[in-house]
């Protein structure tokens, strides 16, 4: 919400002569500057997510690493998309002292946006779809934030209404998230870069990302670009979902008649973030694959991790398989989205895979996996 503008009286003789008038909005850098400040200390306060290394038996010489966004105080990959969303915010000028902020979400944006909206002292509201894990929403509740859980369908046209209700802002995720992260350095990509800057095969021969909002994708993309590298750029993405055909088809309007199963991967449509010109390569994964990579990625972590997780590491594991086959030697490097407690409800639980008609094709995809790849050749 901006402030309402004010008539000035004209500033010189000279401008009243010739006609001139001015108006302006009230001064708000006060609070743009401390809130800037706030977001600064609490990023120096978390230091960077580590890099992880995952070892396959099946594939000896390709070393896979993975990069754990579940360290940041929110718990997952997004906390990077906020920081970058409320600082895009800020210095432009939208988001200002007392602004109700609305966001439409399946959950993990939410719950980091909350977060810097109750470091901020704003409003903030989710929009989710119906079925979203209640884990997600008690998190985003415990940050001060507001669910609104509507159908699937309707979530953008709903958080859309409510900012213009509420006389606030739609941050918007979806469009704005390339539009707001710095691709060409102090990103995701710079800093897994620089973690394996000692590693036997510093620079990766793959970096795998999912198609949430496309914008982590296109600021690897978009980085490995500006930086002359020759790694190349895997996204993965989910049943239910529009990006795979839009990037195969070259078809923009592609859109897809049901919802992901997989929280915080897949979308009906292909978001303005995601930019098909940074990607090498789409892989379009079966759900019970991911899930089933959940579970062996979270064996061999000794930890639980989400589905969006499997996904990424099934992608990558694919890829080593290739690489193997054709004798070569290197890294692939790809991200750990969120933590698996999120979705003991959900995708942890056997009676919501049953549900979903995917508990036995879940138990398939694992054996099948257990057998390619925790085998030595």
């Amino acid at each position: 919400m901006l402030m309402p503008l004010t008539a000035l009286p004209p500033s010189c003789p000279l401008a009243e002569t010739l006609g001139v008038i001015a108006t302006e909005r009230a001064d708000d850098r006060g609070f743009v500057d401390a809130a800037l400040a706030i977001i600064d200390r609490d990023r120096r306060r978390c230091p960077e997510t580590p890099l992880l290394t995952l070892h396959l038996p099946a594939t000896p010489g390709i070393d896979l690493y993975l990069k754990d966004e579940s360290a940041h105080p929110t718990g997952s990959l997004k906390h990077r998309l906020a920081r970058s969303l409320f600082i895009a915010g800020l210095v432009a000028g939208v988001i200002r002292r007392g602004t109700p902020l609305v966001e439409a979400s399946s959950g993990s944006t939410a719950v980091s946006e909350a977060y810097f909206a109750r470091l901020l002292g704003l409003p903030f509201h989710a929009v989710m779809p119906v079925g979203t894990s209640a884990t997600k929403v008690r998190a985003i509740e415990a940050q001060g934030g507001i669910c609104h859980l509507v159908p699937p369908h309707a979530l953008y046209a709903e958080a859309a209404a409510l900012a213009e209700a509420q006389g606030g802002v739609y941050l918007d995720q979806f469009t704005n998230a390339a539009r707001a992260t710095d691709w060409r350095c102090d990103n995701i990509g710079s800093a897994i870069l620089q973690q394996m800057a000692g590693e036997p095969h510093p620079l990766p021969a793959w970096i795998v990302a999912g198609a949430g909002t496309g914008g982590t994708a296109a600021t690897i993309g978009r980085h490995l670009r500006y930086r002359g590298l020759a790694t190349r750029l895997c996204v993965a993405d989910v049943e239910h979902s529009a990006f795979f055909e839009g990037y195969r088809d070259a078809d923009p309007h592609a859109t897809a008649d049901r919802p992901s199963r997989i929280e915080g991967v897949g979308r009906p449509r292909v978001e303005p973030s995601f930019l098909p010109g940074t990607v090498d390569r789409m892989m379009k994964l079966p759900d019970a694959v991911s899930i089933a990579g959940m579970r062996v990625a979270g064996d061999l972590l000794g930890r639980r991790v989400g589905p969006s997780t499997g996904l990424n590491v099934v992608a990558a594991a694919l890829l080593a398989t290739q690489m193997h086959a054709a004798g070569q030697a290197g890294s692939i490097a790809t991200i750990l989205c969120d933590a698996g407690d999120r979705y003991v409800e959900c995708h942890q639980d056997r009676d919501w895979l049953e549900r979903q008609g995917l508990a036995s094709a879940v138990e398939t995809a694992e054996m099948t996996l257990r057998t390619a790849l925790l085998r030595r050749p």
